[in-house]
Formats: C-alpha cells, sequence, structure tokens
C-alpha cells in the first residue's frame, strides 16, 4: 500500500459512474472550465476533454453515465438546462486546434424558481437515468433528467426539505434522502426511503430516537451495509446498520475520534449478507461537520475491527472520492502537474489483533521462613 504526505486536495467535485466505468468533473480554471470525461476500464486511465465554443460556469454540474456520454446541468438565465455531451472523433476545437469535436444533445429544462436549489443526485444504478433534486422552503421534488423520452419529468414530490440522495438497491427504483420537517422542538432530519416507480411513495428508513437527527451518508446493496451520522447518542457519531435488519444501529468507539469530520465515501460491494467484512473508505475534512471541508486526509475501516487506519491525503486527489473493487482494492483519483490523469490503488491493512487480557496467575504461598535451630519449639 502506497501512502501520500498530507497535500491539499482538488475540491472539484469528481463523479465515477455507478458501475466505475467513466468517471467525469469540471475542469480547468478560473472563466476556462470544460467538462473533462476519464474512461477508468483498460490497463491506464486517460481523460477526454469535452470543451465547447463557450466555457462552463463554475457552478456547472458534471455526470458520468455508463455509455461514455457525460450529462451536464447549468443554470441559464431562467432555467435549468440539462444536456448530454460527448466526443465525437477528430475536428477542430473552438480555438483552431486539432482535437476531437463535442457533441451535445439537448434533454430539455425545468423552469428555475426563487428560492428553489437544483442539484444533480448521485449516479443511477442502472448507469443510464440521471435524476436531480429540487428543493424548496416546504417540499423536494425529485426530477428525472435523462432516460426519459420527453424532457425532464417529475417522479416524486416529498413534503418537506430532502437532502442527500443515496441509492438503496440497484435498479435505480429506492432513493434514500434525508427529510428535514418542523418539529415542536426545531427542525428535525430523519432518513426516508422513496419509491421512484409507485409515484414517489415515501416510507420512515432511520428512527433511532425521535429528536434526533438521524441521516443516511451511504449504502450498499449487496451487503444492506448503512453508513450513519446521528445525534442520537449525544453528539454527532458515525455509525453503520444494516438494512431490513431488527438489529439496532451501532456506533463504534474507534470512529468517534474522526465522527465529526470524517463521511464515508466507498463501501467495498460483493460482500453478499456480509456487512461487517466491508471495506469502508472515508474522507477527513479539516474543519466543520463533514460536508464539504477541506480534505485534510483518508480513513479506512472495516465494521468487523475495533481499529481505523488514518492516511495522509494523496496528492492531487480528486473530490475526496473513490470506488473499492469487489476484491478489495480501493482506487483513488488524481491530477497533478506530472500526472494529469492517475488512479492511485491501495488495500485495507490488516487490522491489528486486539490485546488479550489475562486473568492474573495467584502466586504459590511465600515459603515458610526457616526457624533458627535454637528458637524451634520442643517436642
Amino acid at each position: 500500500m502506497t501512502v501520500c504526505a498530507i497535500e491539499k486536495t482538488s475540491a472539484t467535485p469528481f463523479t465515477i459512474a455507478a458501475d466505475g466505468s467513466y468517471a467525469a468533473r469540471l475542469a480547468g480554471d478560473g472563466e476556462a472550465r470544460y467538462p473533462e470525461r476519464w474512461t477508468l476500464t483498460g490497463p491506464e486511465p486517460y481523460a477526454v476533454p469535452l470543451p465547447l465554443a463557450q466555457p462552463e460556469e463554475a457552478d456547472s454540474e458534471v455526470l458520468p453515465l455508463t455509455d461514455g456520454r457525460v450529462l451536464i446541468h447549468r443554470r441559464v438565465a431562467e432555467r435549468h438546462g440539462f444536456a448530454l455531451l460527448y466526443p465525437t472523433g477528430g475536428g477542430a476545437t473552438a480555438d483552431g486546434a486539432a482535437g476531437p469535436r463535442t457533441g451535445e444533445l439537448q434533454l430539455g429544462a425545468i423552469a428555475a424558481q426563487d428560492g428553489v436549489r437544483v442539484t444533480l443526485l448521485p449516479p443511477s444504478p442502472d448507469g443510464h437515468g440521471a435524476f436531480a433534486l429540487a428543493v424548496g422552503a416546504t417540499s423536494t421534488t425529485v426530477w428525472q433528467v435523462a432516460g426519459v423520452p420527453f424532457g425532464p419529468e417529475a417522479v416524486a414530490r416529498i413534503p418537506g426539505r430532502c437532502s442527500g440522495g443515496v441509492w438503496l438497491d440497484r435498479t435505480g427504483r429506492l432513493l434514500a434522502l434525508d427529510r428535514e420537517l418542523d418539529g415542536p422542538a426545531g427542525p428535525v432530519t430523519k432518513a426516508v426511503a422513496v419509491d421512484l416507480r409507485r409515484g414517489g411513495e415515501v416510507s420512515p428508513l432511520l428512527q433511532i430516537a425521535e429528536a434526533s437527527n438521524d441521516r443516511l451518508l451511504l449504502a450498499d446493496a449487496d451487503s444492506g451495509l448503512l453508513l450513519i451520522r446521528s445525534d442520537a447518542p449525544g453528539e454527532p457519531r458515525l455509525g453503520w446498520g444494516v438494512l431490513g435488519s431488527a438489529r439496532p444501529v451501532r456506533f463504534p468507539e474507534c470512529l468517534r475520534a474522526v465522527g465529526a469530520t470524517a463521511t464515508p465515501f466507498a463501501v467495498q460491494p460483493g460482500q453478499v449478507l456480509m456487512p461487517e467484512s466491508c471495506g469502508v473508505a472515508l474522507r477527513v475534512d479539516e474543519a466543520g461537520d463533514g460536508y464539504g471541508g477541506s480534505v485534510a486526509g483518508l480513513a479506512l475501516w472495516r465494521p468487523a475491527d475495533r481499529h481505523v487506519f488514518r492516511l495522509g491525503a494523496p496528492a492531487g486527489w480528486l473530490g475526496g472520492t473513490g470506488r473499492w473493487t469487489p476484491e478489495g482494492r480501493l482506487h483513488l483519483p488524481y491530477a497533478t502537474s506530472e500526472v494529469p490523469c492517475g488512479v492511485l490503488g491501495m488495500t485495507l491493512p490488516v487490522s491489528p489483533p486486539p490485546p488479550i487480557r489475562l486473568d492474573p496467575i495467584p502466586l504459590p504461598p511465600a515459603p515458610t521462613r526457616p526457624v533458627p535451630l535454637q528458637q524451634a519449639p520442643l517436642g
């Protein structure tokens, strides 16, 4: 395993497709932004720029699909526009230099509304659809923006202000959201499951305590492992549970030191019905509550262990993200001046055995001190 020194990492979002085949980010600096697609299959990763005639705004979002196209979300005037970008082969770029051209397929738009924030959800597990979350003051709408024939389509409307977004299955049907509702003592956040094929039917997912804030951070469909942040123990703590299990959520003491500033970003897949054996990678932030602070390091952990491995952030680590393979190899994307498109591989070290507790062994009785012969009792 290679351990790199701590270095400031890129805050640019870097998103990996559901099957790990492609990734995408908004590359460039300042006003010269352009989408960039990474191909992660094959012996070496490589990047393909997807520039258009005009540079992209810094707040544009990109999302890779498993067919190699990249979805882009732009705020344009009074609407949120969506399009698919793809390389079209040889030609000339906008500045006249030789290189691949970029094709663009418009998918339609959502009208912008005051006080409504629209963001892309994580890549759908089916690899073809794409979804966006429109959060208003009292309700949230889930829009399907790719994989539908007639433009963006509202597939669910949920009362409350929702955030997050974690897929619970392999088909893109069950979506977990962290829903905030106003309660008697103030706003309370609980994770709920939304069935996108039943009109957005909502069912409770996390109810650790009545007044606790219970958020779902990550889930693995193979093992059912859930990674959770909750203040039910009295302070924000990282915990884990199993989807559909009657066992309570556990909050390991070994995660307490990183719990307030760490966010899990990858779980080892393929561990069917064995959640305790899944490797978990966590991004450790410098400050804040684990939601978007400057990345300071990396932590590796397995629920079956009582040990967290703390590592420095790899040089040039992109977005504080990565992907586990079923074989237990963690791949972290990075870009430096020497290596503009690279992937660092590492494995979870073997956890040290727990200390052995030995019961005290009774000592034999002390030998009787010899009595001088002249003091020996008679008879």
